[in-house]
């Protein structure tokens, strides 16, 4: 992995508007809120995906009752399944507009899979988008490639991903190895990637993946999961992806192994680092599945760290 180390090179000086657009239907996250980060021609805008519902014992199948009883604040407030929101972020610096993932698409989670509604109520053609940079190929970040008819939703960008990410997914073993309950997850990887083969562009870790945006190593939850530090202004903002995915357990447990991480030692590893780095260095980040928009600092609590919004 990756020395992960954060520095205050140029960053977006900050300016934050927030709105709500179109009411979201019950029980789902809001079609799309706005908070934008401003210098110059340069912006961060995070869009809704909507929410993932997932098992607690899923997220979570190795952790006893009495220390989640003690994350939650009792064994009454244990959830029986969490609801993770789904942040997309898209970046704006001169000509270049850009997403970092595309959501789950149409055919995942009835409570995912929104972010064309979010694209359109902020004004979006999805044929503006110039590039698409994937932290990696889970469904909720890659599946809205593509629509109901099978077509790419962003036809005029160009795709990257990590050399590693894409060699794992398009390697036909994956599917064998891969547990029976996730097969479609290669599967369905497999098939989008190969519908932009001619598009994509591989990186590395520390290279600039288009201006401004450099990668980072997070690896583990997936075997080329990448975060992006987004360089411009007065202090970075790290896209983390699901290097970090509950406001809580991340931040006070990042040892406990999750059931969505693909090597659970690396991603432990991944995060202890990680953690260390973005409280010494103060950064802003950007959380994937942290609570909408996702977007706030870590700070160190002497033993472990939490999660402050900002």
């Amino acid at each position: 992995m990756a020395d992960i180390r954060f520095t205050r090179r140029d960053m977006l000086s900050r300016s934050l508007h927030t709105a709500l657009f179109a009411g979201a239907a019950l029980g789902l996250s809001p079609i799309v809120a706005r908070q934008v980060f401003a210098a110059g021609d340069a912006e961060l805008t995070v869009l809704s995906d909507g929410n993932l519902v997932l098992p607690l014992d899923f997220s979570y199948p190795d952790i006893s009752q009495e220390d989640l009883a003690d994350v939650f604040g009792g064994a009454a407030s244990v959830p029986e399944q969490l609801t993770p929101d789904c942040n997309v972020t898209l970046y704006r610096q001169g000509d270049r507009l850009v997403l970092f993932d595309v959501g789950a698409g149409p055919n995942f989670m009835p409570s995912a899979g929104r972010l064309a509604e979010a694209l359109d109520a902020a004004g979006i053609d999805p044929a503006e988008v110039t590039d698409v940079i994937f932290t990696h190929a889970h469904p909720d970040h890659l599946w809205g490639l593509v629509d109901d008819f099978d077509e790419v939703v962003f036809p005029e960008a160009q795709f990257h991903i990590d050399a590693n990410e894409h060699a794992f997914w398009t390697d036909p073993q994956t599917l064998t190895d891969m547990p029976e309950a996730r097969k479609s997850f290669a599967v369905g990887a497999a098939s989008r990637l190969a519908r932009i083969e001619d598009r994509i562009a591989l990186f590395k870790p520390g290279q600039e993946v288009v201006q401004g945006v450099e990668a980072v190593a997070t690896y583990g939850h997936t075997p080329g999961h990448s975060s992006f530090l987004v360089h411009g202004g007065a202090e970075p903002v790290l896209i983390v992806g699901d290097a970090l995915t509950h406001a809580s357990i991340s931040f006070a447990h990042p040892g406990w192994p999750t059931g969505a991480d693909q090597d659970a030692a690396t991603a432990a590893a991944t995060r202890a680092v990680l953690l260390d780095r973005l409280a010494g260095e103060k950064a802003r980040i950007i959380g994937y599945h942290l609570p909408h928009p996702g977007e706030g600092r870590v700070e160190s609590t002497g033993t472990a760290y939490r999660f402050v919004a900002d």
